[in-house]
């Protein structure tokens, strides 16, 4: 009897440190807005493992990783960092015409280490615009993974896991028009063929839009038109009138257009994960600076907390673009937007977890 009691109370014990992990994992994760995404276009970059220790260091909780590379998914196997996995848009007619494609590859890179990595999103596709030859396979590649991945486990733990992992699709900023000021914002009518039923599958399933979401290139596109300052999170409050609301910063401009757009479509519930951000640091003009990005990401950081006019107190889940400079991109400019060195030295100071 004194051993079953016993038993029973380190049972009890057990359960409490367990509901109190989860408890402060939970509180984690609302605390850490930031990711970083992981590109691997270059030649001279630390091998993966080498990577993962490096966004440990820096107390980085987060990771978009472009394509399932499998020594990057075992090098995350038991770290504590949350997985945005892409699914690349070349293989998005493959994956929406045969279910049993879509099964093998939710198998192979997803369930294949559910048990130590934590999957967070799938990402179908990236910036996939209504002229590709592959758009018309974005949603059904969507619906087919989305059924895999419910289909495909079959342990509780995979189950309860498999549940929290989100479909959904990256978008550019491309996907908007160009009317103004934010509250006039819609989506793009030559969109809406391929974009409207991913919205209702968004919906349905409670998972966010991704958005990559750039300043740097609404300001270098728009020579004389837009505030340098207005770009880097340092204009003086009320720059821009829209009322009732107000801008200090073309980010939160950017943001609340795409929740005006998602209202007009009728899908106004969603929320906005911004999937890229960043600043180069060369091969632009006379705004790609070291210093203007160390001032773009460091007050981004800090902002993200605090949400957006339109959605005031609602932090905004960002991933900055990107983790290393990719000496085999082109054009020049996109050579260099890391904040680390392929050596693993930081570009400049920044604080990646205020």
């Amino acid at each position: 009897m004194a051993s079953n009691q016993a038993n029973h109370h380190h049972a009890n014990i057990s359960t409490t440190l367990l509901l109190f992990s989860l408890l402060l994992a939970n509180l984690d994760l609302t605390g850490a807005q930031i990711g970083v995404t992981y590109g691997m276009l270059g030649d001279n970059l630390p091998p993966p493992n080498e990577v993962v220790a490096l966004y440990n260091q820096y107390n980085i909780h987060r990771m978009r990783l472009y394509d399932p590379n499998p020594a990057v998914l075992q090098a995350l196997r038991g770290s504590n960092i949350q997985l945005m996995l892409g699914l690349p848009s070349n293989s998005l007619q493959s994956i929406a015409t045969s279910q049993d494609v879509a099964n093998a590859w939710v198998q192979n890179n997803v369930l294949n280490y559910i048990d130590s990595v934590q999957f967070r999103y799938i990402v179908v596709g990236n910036e996939v615009r209504p002229t590709d030859p592959f758009c018309p396979f974005l949603f059904p590649a969507m619906q087919n993974i989305q059924t895999a991945i419910e289909t495909k486990c079959q342990a509780a733990l995979e189950c309860s896991a498999a549940n929290r992992i989100k479909v959904t699709a990256a978008f550019g900023y491309g996907v908007m028009n160009v009317s103004y000021p934010p509250s006039q914002r819609s989506f793009r009518e030559d969109y809406g063929f391929f974009l409207n039923p991913i919205l209702g599958f968004l919906t349905k399933n409670q998972a966010p839009l991704l958005l990559n979401v750039y300043p740097y290139f609404a300001y270098v596109n728009n020579p004389g038109q837009i505030r340098l300052d207005y770009t880097l999170f340092t204009a003086p409050p009320g720059l821009i009138p829209d009322p009732p609301l107000s801008y200090s910063n073309l980010f939160d401009a950017m943001m609340d257009a795409a929740y005006s757009a998602l209202e007009r479509a009728g899908a106004g519930t969603l929320s906005v994960v911004v999937s890229e951000t960043g600043w180069t640091t060369a091969g632009g003009g006379a705004e790609t600076t070291v210093d203007n990005a160390r001032i773009y990401n460091n007050n981004l950081v800090r902002h993200v907390k605090g949400g957006t006019p339109k959605r005031p107190g609602k932090p905004i889940e960002t991933y900055i673009f990107g983790m290393f400079d990719e000496d085999q991109k082109q054009p020049e400019l996109e050579k260099h937007w890391g904040l680390f060195s392929p050596n693993k030295q930081l570009k400049y100071p920044i604080n990646l977890n205020h």
